[in-house]
């Protein structure tokens, strides 16, 4: 089933059944052809996910328009490394790795303006974001990165959407229902200090590690899109999820800064449009999806609430955003509120 075949149906029905090993994904023209570069494209999701349709979508075309000059192949779940996205985000600035996606509150451990994207409560639709790191706010992340070795691809910002609560056995209708909540949460200091500040007990594991620790007892709860509850079975270990969307998030397509700049013009541009193309659909995708994943996830016995969102933004009004206009920058601050309005 190719990318551009995938419906809401058909991609939700493929997510319940296909394997979970990970597994490179390799064009026709890959296998073919003799190529002049080869590379590799790690993500953190499973094979039957959108970010993975979209990735081998993309890199097939690269491929065939390249003629065979420049493979890629599409790695999911990082292909199995140890140590997760903070390992492959190291193996990328190093050039042991070509291409990667990777949340933003990740990537700031690197980029510390990179957390701009996640800032909870910034935006209520994602176009709002995907205007943003296609303007301006982009433009200027971009050079942030390359100061790290790091490409981040103009127009290639994937889609996640917005982050919700999923618990094992509380329900979550406010903030005080946050209290002592052992809540996972990426590699990222943003997410810490956001569940901090609400009054909960962040617990940070790698998302290779989620399911067991939902599944354990190690974590009660943990807040990701509805797609990454579906894609990763979480409801097979959870039972209630809030709908909070307190953060967007996305995946970030990057590439290691000398690998990219040593391509051809002509490649590059193959690259770069497809990027545009590939990732303007998967965003039409993901967002129709967890749309969708409200009835599929009730239908699997989840129960939805939805929170009182005033008392979770009055326990950030305090110092939290001061403190992370501090941390990110004032100028992302200023060129993120251009498109959000003001934040806090």
């Amino acid at each position: 089933m190719s990318y551009s075949q995938v419906t809401r149906r058909n991609l939700l029905s493929s997510m319940g059944s296909a394997a979970t090993l990970s597994m490179p994904f390799i064009s026709g023209m890959a296998r073919a052809a003799t190529p002049r570069w080869t590379a590799r494209q790690f993500h953190n999701q499973p094979a039957a996910s959108p970010l993975n349709e979209a990735l081998v979508k993309l890199w097939d075309k690269v491929a065939k328009e390249s003629d065979g000059r420049l493979v890629v192949t599409v790695h999911p779940q990082n292909n199995g490394i140890a140590g997760s996205d903070p390992a492959a985000l190291e193996m990328l600035r190093k050039g042991e790795l070509e291409f990667y996606t990777l949340l933003a509150g990740i990537l700031a451990n690197v980029v510390p303006a990179m957390d701009i994207q996640g800032m909870p409560f910034a935006f209520k639709r994602s176009e709002q974001i995907h205007k943003a790191m296609d303007g301006e706010l982009g433009a200027y992340l971009r050079a942030e990165c390359k100061t790290k070795g790091i490409y981040l691809f103009p127009h290639g910002l994937l889609e996640n959407g917005f982050r919700d609560l999923n618990t094992v056995s509380r329900r979550v209708r406010e903030a005080d229902d946050m209290a002592g909540l052992r809540v996972r949460v990426p590699d990222g200091q943003i997410f810490r200090d956001l569940f901090t500040t609400l009054g909960a007990q962040p617990v940070t594991l790698n998302i290779n590690k989620l399911y067991d620790g939902l599944k354990t007892g190690e974590v009660d709860a943990q807040e990701n899109p509805l797609v990454i509850c579906e894609t990763n079975k979480l409801y097979e270990v959870t039972k209630f999820i809030s709908t909070t969307h307190h953060s967007w998030s996305g995946f970030n397509l990057l590439g290691n800064d000398d690998f990219w700049n040593s391509l051809p013009d002509d490649i590059r541009k193959i690259v770069g449009r497809n990027v545009a193309i590939e990732v303007a659909a998967q965003r039409r995708v993901t967002m129709a999806l967890n749309q969708a994943l409200v009835v599929k996830l009730t239908g699997r016995g989840m129960t939805f609430d939805q929170p009182d969102i005033a008392t979770f933004k009055a326990r950030l009004a305090g110092g939290f955003y001061p403190r992370w206009k501090q941390q990110v920058g004032v100028k992302a601050w200023t060129l993120l509120e251009k498109t959000s309005g003001r934040i806090g």
